[in-house]
């Protein structure tokens, strides 16, 4: 088994783009760490400079302890499985598996076992004589592993290799993938814009941004404490609910709007007084919102059902209300996009600073933003019904709107 290091990776394109940016991260053995952020984040470049795909700007890269930065693919012990299955049309499924043992001249006898106790794993031994047109995508993706599993390599490298399959069906693989790497045992790169897929498939979770590395963390550390605010937006389906706010005397109250929010005791940050007349984000989840309070404790906003999604075991209400929703650059993700006024907006950047990541821009005056909340199916709303939004305060988080940094 081995481990994949990265130190001080950068890469700068010859257009002047930096595509990443000092990148320090390393995969465990065994461990499955998937990269995650918006398109464009630097993901899949980090990916292919793992593979030898791509030359690094500076900084190194080890697997197994061996610096390979400069070392050719095909001597970096790597497999790689792609978006795209590139299958050979024309070979049948066990010829696909094994080609690349039969390139490497490995004896006839050695394929044909290695290719069996692949698709044994993966149960594809019924399907060994068909051809890629006469399988499901689902079984397709599982011969692209089976040919990369038989090299017995080092270190897997996935780059998005499930969004090709209908939703049931990536749930369904996401499962399978999942149980699969931790059957074989073998440092996995995996690369996603989906944020359920990270949540759902990874060890831990590294959530990059415009090059550069945010938060890398277990998936549920870092829904629960989010590092920024754009860790907070991005982590979540639906996303957190963050808005403008001005801390009370003390840090006891929050001004949100024209309307004032008790902060508890227990809820009070350390930090939090500190920023005394100030402007702070503060964020909740949609699971901690209600329509009503769960104790005398809970605070309301005011105002109107915009839209009501019935999911079957629970209900997805949208409520317009007085406040200002924060802006947070890029943070929409595929199964994560937030209701409201979140959008891409630089205008804050100074020239200096334009080529990095800006993690929030205030979003003007109290105005009216649509606010996500989870709700029992049996609940009886409906789409115009004037309601009171309740906040339980003890699960708030508090974001320093200037750096867009967590107030600890």
């Amino acid at each position: 088994m081995a481990t994949i290091e990265l130190e001080a990776v950068t890469k700068v394109y010859p257009n002047g783009v930096q595509a990443v940016h000092q990148l320090d991260m390393q995969v465990g053995e065994a461990e499955f760490l998937v990269l995650v952020g918006p398109s464009g984040c630097g993901k899949t470049t980090v990916l292919r400079m793992v593979a030898g795909l791509e030359r690094l700007t500076s900084g190194s890269i080890r697997i197994g302890g061996r610096d390979v930065s400069n070392v050719p693919p095909k001597e970096r012990d790597i497999a790689m499985v792609f978006q795209n299955y590139a299958l050979y049309p024309h070979m049948t499924v066990a010829e696909n598996i094994g080609f690349a043992l039969k390139l490497r001249k490995v004896p006839k006898a050695e394929i044909g076992r290695r290719v069996r106790a692949a698709a044994g794993v993966l149960d594809l031994l019924p399907y060994l004589d068909r051809r890629p047109a006469q399988l499901s995508g689902g079984q397709r993706q599982r011969v692209a592993m089976g040919r990369a599993m038989v090299r017995n390599p080092s270190a897997f490298l996935m780059d998005e290799p499930l969004s090709n399959l209908d939703a049931k069906l990536r749930v369904q693989m996401r499962a399978e993938l999942s149980q699969l790497q931790r059957r074989l045992g073998v440092a996995t790169m995996y690369v996603t814009h989906d944020q359920t897929e990270a949540m759902t498939m990874g060890d831990r979770v590294a959530v990059m941004r415009s090059g550069q590395l945010q938060q890398c963390d277990a998936p549920q550390a870092l829904y629960d404490r989010p590092i920024n605010l754009f860790v907070a937006a991005f982590m979540g389906s639906p996303s957190m609910n963050l808005f403008e706010a001005v801390v009370g005397p003390g840090g006891s109250t929050l001004h949100v709007g024209d309307q004032e929010i008790a902060v508890p005791d227990s809820a009070t940050n350390r930090s939090l007084p500190k920023y005394a007349g100030k402007k702070v984000a503060f964020g909740l989840r949609p699971e901690d919102l209600h329509l009503t309070p769960r104790d005398g404790t809970a605070s309301g906003l005011k105002g109107t059902v915009d839209l009501v999604e019935a999911l079957g075991p629970e209900k997805l209400l949208y409520v317009r209300i007085e406040a200002t929703r924060v802006m947070v650059e890029d943070a929409v993700s595929v199964e994560g996009e937030a209701p409201g006024p979140l959008h891409l907006d630089s205008s804050s950047a100074s020239p200096a600073d334009e080529n990095l990541p800006q993690p929030v821009v205030p979003g003007g005056s109290a105005t009216e933003t649509l606010v996500v909340l989870r709700a029992p199916s049996s609940l009886d709303v409906r789409t115009g019904d004037r309601v009171e939004v309740a906040m339980d305060m003890e699960s708030a988080h508090y974001f320093d709107l200037d750096s867009g940094m967590r107030i600890d």
